[in-house]
């Protein structure tokens, strides 16, 4: 289960850490919209940040070894996310939008690091 998770995260995380870093406006213009937000936009995105994150746990909630604690982990942050955004929509909405190009930045940077990791682990 650890590698089938991984080879499904590990792309996406990588592909949003290039548009963190290629498209760095865009990504900041994003995350500064949810300010303004259609509050049902928010909570949708809440809960498919959960509902992921809640899946990869229920399925993998394994801790022995890098990859499965790399796994464990992104299903946790997911997890966390999407209740953030359900319970704690107007707070979640407020501290996104300080997030400057550094910011952005090292997100892109983080998201292609776990990305090729999770990579690695899924299909070498």
């Amino acid at each position: 289960m650890t590698e089938t998770i991984a080879c499904i995260a590990g792309p996406y995380l990588f592909l949003t850490g290039l548009g963190f870093l290629i498209s760095n406006g865009f990504y900041r213009q994003m995350i500064a919209g949810q300010t303004g937000a259609d509050p049902i936009l928010l909570n949708l995105s809440g809960a498919a940040h959960f509902v992921v994150g809640a899946t990869i746990l229920a399925n993998h909630f394994l801790w022995s070894t890098t990859a499965e604690i790399a796994v464990s982990l992104t299903g946790s942050a997911a997890a966390i996310k999407g209740a953030g955004l359900i319970v704690l929509p107007e707070v979640m909405a407020q501290r996104s939008p300080q997030m400057g190009k550094r910011g952005a930045q090292a997100t892109g940077i983080l998201f292609i690091a776990v990305g090729s990791y999770l990579i690695s682990v899924g299909f070498l």
